[in-house]
């Protein structure tokens, strides 16, 4: 079997090559540039010249073809404007989890049909397994099982035509093993440290990137006491809520007014602040780390609240709206007024919380077992059965 494989210039990708040709497949290297400003990214975190040269020595090693891919065009499109757009509207997208569906498991992959390939392989700390069920073969995304590495929430909006052509070499094996596979092997990626940062990009200044197309503009940041009107006007509703407005209620936005509190600082932009964030408001003084409770990109304010316990980052749910649902698992997708237990995560590294999924006519109602803090909307919202990843939804 042909296989292209995405070396990134990491130990994983590199491992999963090596792992491959050692099963005596035809594999390929590619390596994806989608980046061309250097001024943004952080050095000696994942320049992409050294990833480049490290994904080329690891070929060289291996004795595997190699190109180098240029996708800065899509990358560009596809995820650099959609940040743009997305943080120029008050919400905190996720571009991994796009970059995932738009280039690697699409732009990639049909680069990699033009040069014949039958799979395209990547270093994901995730698995999957095809089963057979009313005659129709399916394809299950399982986590990894290294848990402390499990990247399947990264992959949770591909389709089912996607994973058909995925492999994930080292999903069934933990850290430790694939850099003790690398050492055996003599990978010259064996000892690099692990990168951070965007998908094929490496770390970024995320406020001198967002600066190339979004102004700074000073704006007020608003401490909210935990006794604002507004918190308890909310918590009243939801006592008196009943039938549908109780999911409502649940999995509403908090709101806040001004008058809700007191002027303590200013930002240089609302839309460079996430729901949850702690550090860059630079307030100090305070009995406890001020917290971002809300962001307002139309009026350019911040709300902020003390304490990670703060009832303002609290909510007891979330919703997805019907056209931003998503099932890898079609065959298990809930029926409008069907509702399902299930294991979730809003965040990568986020342990998997219980939660109940309420299916409407509006979209996905998700309620929690306990209120959650930090939830953003734009970010990605992913639902478990046991260890397979079913489906998933952008936050409304």
């Amino acid at each position: 079997m042909r296989v292209v494989v995405g070396l990134s210039g990491g130990v994983d990708s590199s491992v999963a090559a090596y792992l491959l040709q050692q099963e005596g497949h035809e594999v390929i290297g590619v390596y994806m540039r989608n980046w061309h400003d250097d001024s943004v990214t952080i050095n000696n975190e994942c320049p992409w010249i050294e990833d480049s040269a490290d994904a080329m020595a690891v070929a060289e090693h291996l004795g595997i073809p190699f190109i180098n891919l240029d996708l800065s065009k899509e990358y560009k499109e596809r995820i650099v404007d959609y940040m743009f757009s997305e943080y120029e509207k008050g919400r905190t997208p996720n571009p991994d989890v796009l970059c995932n569906r738009e280039i690697k498991f699409d732009s990639f992959l049909k680069a990699a049909l033009r040069l014949k390939a039958d799979r395209v392989a990547t270093g994901h700390y995730c698995r999957k397994e095809t089963i057979v069920k009313d005659k129709m073969e399916l394809h299950r995304l399982l986590a990894g099982r290294d848990a402390n590495k499990d990247q399947s929430y990264f992959l949770c909006q591909l389709s089912q035509d996607q994973l058909a052509k995925a492999l994930f070499p080292i999903g069934h094996l933990q850290k430790s093993e694939v850099r003790k596979i690398a050492e055996e092997a003599g990978l010259p990626t064996a000892k690099k440290k692990d990168s951070q940062g965007l998908c094929f990009v490496g770390k970024i200044r995320l406020p001198d990137f967002l600066q190339q197309q979004l102004a700074s503009k000073t704006g007020p940041i608003v401490e909210v006491p935990v006794q604002a009107s507004s918190i308890l006007e909310r918590e009243k509703q939801l006592q008196e809520a009943s039938g549908m407005e109780v999911l409502e209620q649940m999995t509403a936005t908090p709101r806040f007014e001004l008058s809700d509190g007191t002027v303590v600082g200013q930002h240089h932009g609302a839309h460079f602040f996430t729901v949850g964030q702690r550090k860059g408001l630079q307030v100090g003084g305070k009995a406890e780390p001020l917290f971002v409770l809300e962001k307002d990109t139309t009026n350019n304010i911040i709300y902020a609240g003390q304490g990670a316990s703060h009832p303002g980052l609290r909510r007891g749910g979330l919703f997805v709206e019907a056209s931003a649902i998503h099932y890898l698992r079609p065959d298990l997708a809930l029926a409008i007024g069907e509702k399902q237990e299930v294991m979730l995560r809003f965040r990568y590294r986020q342990p998997l919380l219980p939660a109940t999924l309420h299916r409407e006519e509006k979209g996905l109602y998700v309620v929690f077992k306990e209120p959650q803090s930090g939830i953003a909307a734009g970010q990605f919202a992913a639902w478990y059965q046991n260890d397979e990843l079913i489906g998933s939804g952008e936050i409304s």
